[in-house]
């Protein structure tokens, strides 16, 4: 699976004014309503319950915080570039200004692994990180993560 098959440019949000872990996931769960139809308080409660089983902040300043959604035929990813850093709880202690997120259907969850995966690696890789970073508008940070 690519990346572009669950992540979309309205989906790519660059310099974003974050100021804590749940207003990330409030945002990412606002974002995936509009495109799902899904409740965003519903998408929210199931972010954060995954976020109490552990941080999704895998380090390097990265998050992916990911979930299941109960009424959804395929899955959405959300990608936020924070202007400022935020604490996450991550491993490495560090705060996150990446985040990618992905909400994936009940019946879907194995195929799925392979994107986060995909992802991760992709993200562990300094100089498309330093891109990303450093990307200045949406559609900058869309052709980044996608092409890159």
């Amino acid at each position: 699976m690519q990346i572009s098959d669950v992540l979309s440019l309205d989906c790519t949000k660059s310099a974003v004014q974050c100021t804590s872990k749940k207003r990330a996931l409030e945002m990412i769960s606002e974002i995936v309503a509009c495109h799902t139809g899904q409740d965003a308080t519903e998408l929210f409660e199931c972010m954060l319950s995954r976020e109490k089983m552990g941080s999704t902040g895998i380090g390097n300043g990265i998050a992916i915080p990911h979930a299941r959604m109960t009424s959804s035929d395929h899955a959405i990813a959300v990608l936020l570039q924070c202007e400022q850093p935020i604490e996450f709880g991550a491993i490495d202690n560090r705060p996150v200004d990446l985040l990618f997120a992905l909400l994936v259907p009940d019946a879907q969850c194995k195929e799925h692994l392979k994107t986060l995966s995909c992802m991760a690696e992709k993200l562990n890789n300094k100089g498309t990180l330093k891109q990303l970073r450093s990307a200045q508008s949406d559609q900058e940070l869309y052709s980044i993560i996608v092409n890159g």
